[in-house]
């Protein structure tokens, strides 16, 4: 069973008197263990796709299934629902709380899984920022990491849950090329450990690090190729 399936998918709108055809006819599927990367120009429909993969928004027709699941089905309690238990969301503004420690950041998610005791909810957390290895700022507050480190806090985060997919939007976008590719290094960590990924980016550099690139360009995929990773810890080494 595939991760993601999006079976003729189309989403358009309408601005003044045009109609915007953000998706035209978008087909596609990412496998578990996938580290793909989701490549185009803001007007391509990239923003729109991102979207709807985070079940944010609503296609105009054709079909998305996550996990097996039908999405366009569902209801917003039942979105919010899904997002929360198998979307590890990644961003470019790390979206941390500012005021609120690393580990109790990583928490958030897990507020919201009522199966999941207090006790529990901090051990989880403690082990997502081991991963990424942040073990020795937990107690620090967002104002108190680089923004290497407070991107590290939002992985950890994505992690807690144990998604299926971790969904990242630009994650290395407000990065330097060196933290950015510690970042990637990061990734290709978790990629190697099985996560399934979905990596949108407009850097060619960045989507180097992923085992697939897919193109969108004027609401088509233009691409969809395999491809043989660089390795970001020899990347970076090399700086």
């Amino acid at each position: 069973m595939n991760t993601i399936e999006i079976q003729h998918l189309q989403r358009h709108f309408t601005v003044g008197d045009e109609t915007v055809r953000a998706l035209d006819d978008v087909s596609f599927s990412i496998a578990p263990g996938e580290f793909v990367s989701i490549m185009g120009t803001s007007g391509s429909g990239k923003s729109t796709l991102l979207n709807i993969l985070g079940c944010l928004d609503t296609p105009t027709s054709g079909s998305y299934r996550l996990d097996g699941e039908d999405v366009q089905t569902m209801d917003d309690n039942q979105l919010a629902s899904i997002r929360n238990r198998k979307i590890g969301f990644v961003f470019q503004s790390y979206n941390l709380l500012p005021r609120t420690t690393a580990l109790e950041n990583v928490e958030l998610p897990l507020f919201y899984n009522r199966h999941v005791s207090p006790r529990e909810r901090t051990e989880r957390a403690k082990e997502a920022l081991r991963l990424v290895g942040l073990e020795s700022r937990m107690q620090h507050t967002s104002a108190q990491l680089s923004g290497g480190q407070q991107q590290r806090v939002a992985i950890a985060r994505a992690l807690v849950n144990d998604p299926v997919l971790i969904l990242a939007d630009e994650a290395t976008g407000n990065l330097d090329t060196r933290t950015s590719y510690e970042i990637m290094a990061l990734f290709q960590d978790l990629h190697a450990q099985g996560k399934t990924i979905a990596f949108v980016t407009h850097e060619p550099d960045i989507a180097a690090f992923t085992t697939r690139i897919i193109r969108l360009r004027d609401g088509h995929i233009v691409e969809d190729v395999s491809n043989t990773p660089i390795s970001a810890t020899q990347t970076l080494q090399a700086l």
